[in-house]
């Protein structure tokens, strides 16, 4: 017998690797595992809000603010393409949405 192998040739596992199929120290809760599930986690969160963060502010962008509309539709009107009760409607509709943002400016800057 050569030191540390059986007689028979059958493969030897430590006790702890035999009893759950070899796979013991891989599936135990180590710290280091834990640290590395950590990081990876903190990898994707950081990824996800860098992604979020550039596809958002081109939505927001995309939308136009009432204060544009109005300009839009005053042009319209003065060329003739609204009625003056058409431009009176739109006008009503629009200048609530424009006090909202008026008001949402003061709040931020």
């Amino acid at each position: 017998m050569i030191a540390g192998y059986p007689r028979d040739n059958s493969v030897c596992l430590p006790i702890e690797a035999a009893a759950d199929g070899g796979m013991g120290r891989f599936w135990q809760s180590e710290p280091e595992w834990l640290v590395l599930w950590l990081a990876a986690l903190a990898v994707l969160v950081t990824v996800a809000w860098y992604v979020i963060g550039k596809i958002r502010p081109k939505s927001i962008q995309k939308e136009r603010r009432a204060s544009q509309w109005l300009s839009k539709f005053r042009e319209s009107h003065s060329k003739g393409e609204l009625t003056d009760e058409e431009f009176r409607t739109i006008k009503t509709t629009l200048s609530a949405r424009l006090q909202d943002e008026l008001n949402d400016n003061d709040e931020t800057g």
